[in-house]
């Protein structure tokens, strides 16, 4: 299945189109170097959080917007060949002054336990970030495709959810700050890719009255008062 390095930033608002030459410029040596695609998704709708948000994830300033990105490779052997080869490419020397603070950059390696639905045109990506128990991973697998059933019912593209592999920490931020991880827990990186907001915000009615989403919050697997969740635009979306 799909393996995943998945990214959360904070990027000066004024600097959206910077960031986005600067991704479209890089896009070429990651796909030279192995990765299959790219997707860049600018915040739209982040909510705040009572104990964690996307914003404290990153500790995003006020004149700053969240990111929710992820590259995709065949594997993490692809993916590991890929950033030994980036480090060395040629044109990694001119991306030396990335237009956000790299200091607060949010990343890691997933793989991926679901992936259902088509990746293709899609306008709207609703992102999410979890800590769940290792020992209920089969239990948040089951709920997960529950979920994706009713996602791709009401027209979402694509539903992925992909399970910590490879998640380093961080001096400032890292992906188990995030969310609060502890060490029973691990991070799920998850998405649902959408044709466009106003499709989503349309399909959110039926996707509420299904009754396949109705639950009881006291099985959950996972904390949702550590779930961080925000809606972004899609801003760059390449495949090789």
């Amino acid at each position: 299945m799909t393996y995943v390095e998945g990214f959360l930033l904070a990027v000066p608002t004024a600097n959206k189109e910077a960031y986005l030459k600067h991704a479209n410029d890089a896009w070429p040596a990651f796909a030279e170097c192995g990765a299959r695609r790219i997707v860049e998704s600018w915040g739209h709708d982040i909510p705040d959080g009572g104990v964690v948000d996307l914003k404290r994830a990153v500790q995003a300033q006020t004149d700053e917007t969240i990111l929710f990105s992820w590259f995709e490779f065949a594997s993490r052997q692809a993916r590991d060949d890929h950033n030994a080869k980036i480090m060395a490419h040629p044109s990694m020397e001119q991306m030396n002054q990335p237009p956000f603070d790299g200091s607060r950059m949010v990343m890691g390696g997933f793989q991926s336990i679901l992936d259902t639905g088509r990746a293709g045109e899609m306008g709207c990506v609703e992102g999410f970030v979890l800590a769940v128990p290792r020992a209920r991973k089969d239990d948040y697998l089951a709920l997960a495709k529950k979920a994706a059933d009713v996602f791709l019912d009401v027209g979402a593209n694509r539903v992925v959810e992909a399970w910590e592999d490879d998640v380093p920490d961080g001096k400032k931020t890292d992906f188990h700050r995030a969310v609060l991880t502890t060490a029973d827990e691990a991070v799920v990186f998850a998405w649902v890719e959408w044709p466009s907001v106003e499709f989503r915000e349309a399909a959110l009615p039926k996707l509420m009255e299904d009754e396949r989403m109705k639950y009881d919050p006291s099985t959950l697997p996972f904390d949702r008062q550590r779930a961080i969740f925000g809606t972004f635009t899609t801003i760059l979306d390449r495949s090789a």
